[in-house]
């Protein structure tokens, strides 16, 4: 995994909003980065369109309701309905 989070900026950021429900994005933390890998490596991880997802993610943006995540990969943000990834998938999701 390599982060490609610093990536994308602070302006970029404070735009860019959930394509279903326009709730805030924010970058999530580390941890939750490594959790969802892990889940990912173990085959556990689906889209919401419900294909498996099957490489780690660099960085993910959560949703402020911490139910939904979308992946960045090579620094660009994934925001497309169908490659949400719902936490409830990954233990431990994280508190507000």
């Amino acid at each position: 995994m390599t982060d490609q989070s610093a990536s994308i900026s602070d302006d970029l950021l404070a735009i860019i909003v959930c394509p279903e429900t326009r709730m805030k994005l924010r970058l999530a933390e580390s941890e939750l980065v490594g959790r969802v890998n892990d889940a990912i490596k173990r085959g556990a991880v689906h889209r919401r369109a419900g294909q498996l997802v099957g490489e780690p993610v660099d960085a993910l943006l959560i949703r402020e309701d911490n139910q939904v995540v979308y992946p960045v990969r090579d620094g660009i943000p994934v925001l497309l309905v169908d490659d949400a990834i719902a936490l409830d998938q990954v233990a431990e999701t994280p508190a507000g």
